[in-house]
């Protein structure tokens, strides 16, 4: 059966996130995606966890619900932390996704923390002054079971690989605490393809969610598992994603990464941006105030990467699919922003019957043109074509993203 999963999300009380993230309307929103199993967030905020225990109750071993709301939908606990310290002479900074089993060891970790003057309510997802290798060891003591999963790894600012203050392996970061890190996200501006020119990821499995920090957000990156009802359990997720298990994790659900908002090089203030062979040439300084170019991700893969993307076996990995959130396909048609009245009002008539997933994925051309205007039908099959035109995005500016018409050729990944 597939089940689609978002495991990274934040909730009302992480810096710049919407106060619409409540429990109840995560589930709701996951009702219109059709997202199955969605991570809780931010569980070690305190304020956030005591309205996660009276919202959700157990509805299998490791996994929630809503109490009473009849959804479908399982919580899966989650949180994400910063971690800022110094190691071999720079400031590093990077963010980790920490899934947990059960409410009992959440408690253990947050009072683990809190013991440790780390203050947990200032932030959803609370800075703490740990290398990734010590929490990862501390976590991993209080429960095995836990997933530490390195967030959005090519970000510049606070990542694994990023180019302003991460690391050039797994390695070199965890230490000897690397066997224990069976996943890294690929964030945005990134995509498995992308990844894939990195041997030294071949065993790691490569997970993608949204990092929602509102509820229309969510699912714009996802995982597809085939699991049965039986056997759906916070072990059998772990167990996926641990063993890399190619039988039971189907594919990811991937922004164009493109459309990222760290994809070129650049600078925002500059309205500058280039790609990585043309800021090579510039020594990557602006040559607009001339100081250094914030690196974006394809900058990061291309310095990092020890094979070519056509020397890459695909059928030895977890297949993925681009997709284009349905509220930017209304937009793109109708030639107006995706929150204004029309597109709102066009979307929720559309995931009123089918998720938002059934319609992107599933429905085809006829079944699409009965249930809405005929050129955003038109356009979600292109858009699986991969007939789209993006202006890459850079230094925290998302891309540009358009869906071409029939006669253009497909562009997709044109700029790899």
């Amino acid at each position: 059966m597939r089940l689609i999963a978002d495991l990274h999300i934040h909730s009302k009380y992480s810096r710049a996130c919407s106060q619409q993230l409540t429990p109840k309307n995560i589930g709701q929103w996951c009702q219109y995606k059709g997202i199955d199993i969605v991570g809780t967030g931010d569980f070690t905020h305190p304020r956030w966890l005591a309205e996660l225990k009276t919202a959700l109750e157990e509805a299998k071993n490791g996994l929630y619900q809503l109490k009473g709301a009849g959804h479908h939908t399982r919580f899966i606990l989650t949180t994400e932390i910063s971690c800022i310290y110094s190691q071999g002479g720079k400031t590093r900074r990077l963010h980790l996704c920490v899934l947990a089993p059960n409410f009992e060891t959440v408690d253990k970790i947050s009072t683990d923390f809190t013991k440790r003057g780390f203050n947990l309510k200032a932030d959803g997802r609370p800075i703490i002054g740990l290398s990734a290798k010590n929490l990862a060891k501390i976590i991993l003591q209080i429960e095995p079971k836990c997933l530490i999963i390195p967030a959005h790894i090519w970000t510049p600012w606070f990542a694994v690989f990023g180019s302003k203050s991460g690391f050039d392996s797994l390695e070199e970061c965890f230490e000897e605490m690397t066997p224990y890190i069976y996943a890294v996200e690929t964030g945005l501006s990134s995509d498995p393809q992308m990844n894939w020119q990195l041997s030294a990821l071949d065993n790691i499995t490569l997970v993608s969610n949204s990092d929602a920090h509102s509820p229309a957000n969510l699912g714009r990156e996802a995982n597809v598992f085939d699991i049965e009802p039986e056997k759906l359990s916070y072990d059998e997720i772990y167990n996926i994603i641990k063993n890399k298990n190619r039988k039971k994790f189907l594919s990811t659900i991937e922004f164009f990464p493109e459309e990222g908002k760290y994809h070129f090089d650049g600078h925002a203030n500059c309205n500058y941006s280039s790609h990585p062979n043309e800021s090579r040439k510039n020594k990557n300084i602006c040559p607009i105030c001339k100081k250094e170019l914030t690196l974006g991700v394809m900058h990061r893969v291309n310095d990092l990467a020890d094979r070519q993307e056509k020397t890459v076996d695909q059928n030895k990995h977890i297949p993925y699919k681009n997709l284009i959130p349905l509220q930017e396909i209304i937009s793109d048609t109708f030639g107006v922003g995706k929150n204004s009245k029309k597109v709102q009002t066009e979307y929720f008539k559309l995931v009123k019957n089918d998720p938002e997933f059934e319609i992107l994925l599933d429905l085809d051309i006829e079944r699409l043109k009965k249930i809405t205007d005929h050129e955003i039908a038109n356009k979600i099959i292109r858009m699986r074509q991969g007939k789209i035109k993006i202006e890459p995005g850079y230094d925290g500016i998302y891309g540009k993203i358009s869906i071409n018409n029939d006669h253009q050729k497909s562009n997709q990944n044109s700029l790899f």
